[in-house]
């Protein structure tokens, strides 16, 4: 693994009246056929991590998740996040947003993740304005996700399931949509060389997927 670096696209700071805004003229609930679709492949903008994508694709059956991007309408915005429980199958241990896989029974990708929010964190559907999904990101482990960026009502109280996770914090909006703290790490998959994203927090170390789709919020939020 190399040194972490910066990546260099800066964009004005926007207040949280004008996050929201954007966030509603920008986005909406299409559902992308990338989703269940293997032969659509979520492209990152990184030649290695494309190229994963696609053996992935090849190889693994798709795996159809969505998560919660909960943005918490405080004076200063913050973003709630999860620890994931360290004996899961997967992601042990990780930061994440809430969420998971899409089940059956879920009448969308949307619906999946407010479920996942309230089985998870205890989140109450009734502080949670759903604004429209962000772009599909997709993983080494065959997933696709898709993230539902919402706005939280202040005041709500949660219950951690602790199977699941075993913590809920935030983070300022502000810290995570500034690119200064967005590093991009490297490492290999198969010969190839693919990055990632981390933005350590304090002692909370976010890196990967999570850190990834915040990248994506901040470049179609913060920069188009």
């Amino acid at each position: 693994m190399n040194e972490p670096i910066l990546k260099k696209m800066e964009a004005a700071p926007i207040n949280s009246g004008e996050f929201f805004a954007r966030s509603k003229a920008r986005l909406n609930f299409d559902v992308p056929p990338g989703l269940i679709d293997p032969n659509i492949i979520p492209r990152t903008g990184d030649a290695g991590n494309d190229r994963m994508l696609e053996i992935v694709a090849r190889e693994q059956p798709v795996r159809p998740a969505a998560v919660l991007i909960p943005v918490v309408d405080r004076r200063e915005p913050t973003v709630l996040l999860t620890q994931r429980s360290p004996h899961l199958s997967s992601h042990a241990g990780q930061i994440s947003f809430p969420g998971g896989k899409i089940d059956a029974m879920d009448a969308s990708p949307l619906d999946a993740a407010l479920r996942e929010a309230e089985e998870e964190v205890g989140l109450r559907r009734e502080f949670i304005e759903p604004i429209g999904y962000l772009d599909l990101y997709g993983t080494a482990f065959g997933f696709r996700i898709l993230p539902t960026v919402a706005r939280v009502k202040p005041g709500f109280k949660l219950k951690i399931n602790e199977g699941e996770v075993v913590d809920a914090f935030e983070v300022p909006l502000a810290f995570l949509m500034n690119p200064e703290n967005h590093q991009i790490h490297s490492k290999e998959f198969r010969g190839m060389e693919r990055s990632y994203y981390a933005m350590p927090f304090a002692e909370r170390y976010i890196w990967g997927a999570t850190a990834g789709i915040l990248r994506v919020l901040y470049e179609r939020i913060y920069l188009a």
